[in-house]
């Protein structure tokens, strides 16, 4: 289930909002300038597709971003067996990458169509911490600084679009914020 948790950045066990309410979340995200959309989805993928397979599934949606001035686009996926320990050595490989607080130097849109993932955004004093699952679309502004965990056993898909095509790049801030928060699976509970 989609849900939005904010906390103050000096805080991480105060919350100050706490929804899985849609409108709320949507209106909370424009106060600060990230749009968020929930969008139809063509249902589960086969452990099989890749990239294209993917892009092809959704090409009415990619080439209507693309449009907007987003021409670079990729898929970010995980999915595999989560009894498998080298599929899981492999998720944790990548989850590593992602968890430090970055910065992009170009917009960033998710379009989940899979599975779900967090995205935390320091933001105005605060960390907006975002679980985003299959059907949702985040637009996350340049310069803004962020991380995001796909969790322990991840299983998730997101078509990526930049407007250049470095700018997938993340910088690093080198601030370890990002230790202090919730993670995916306590923000979704171990049963997921």
């Amino acid at each position: 289930m989609t849900k939005l948790v904010v906390c103050p950045e000096t805080d991480p066990t105060r919350p100050l909002l706490d929804t899985t309410d849609p409108a709320v979340i949507t209106a909370h995200l424009a106060g600060i300038g990230v749009a968020f959309e929930q969008w139809r989805t063509s249902g589960p993928l086969p452990d099989s597709a890749d990239q294209d397979a993917v892009l092809a599934a959704y090409a009415s949606d990619v080439e209507r971003i693309k449009a907007q001035g987003f021409g670079t686009v990729d898929v970010a996926r995980l999915a595999g067996d989560l009894d498998d320990p080298a599929f899981l050595a492999k998720a944790a490989e990548a989850r590593s990458k992602f968890l430090a607080e970055h910065t992009h130097a170009d917009d960033e849109i998710r379009f989940f169509v899979e599975g779900s993932g967090a995205f935390y955004l320091r933001v105005g004093g605060s960390i907006h911490m975002i679980v985003c699952e299959a059907g949702d679309y985040i637009f996350v502004p340049k310069n803004t600084r962020h991380w995001f965990d796909m969790g322990t056993r991840p299983r998730f898909a997101a078509i990526r679009f930049f407007a250049i095509p470095e700018g997938w790049v993340g910088e690093f801030t080198g601030d370890p914020i990002a230790s202090s928060f919730a993670t995916y699976d306590e923000l979704v509970g171990a049963g997921r």
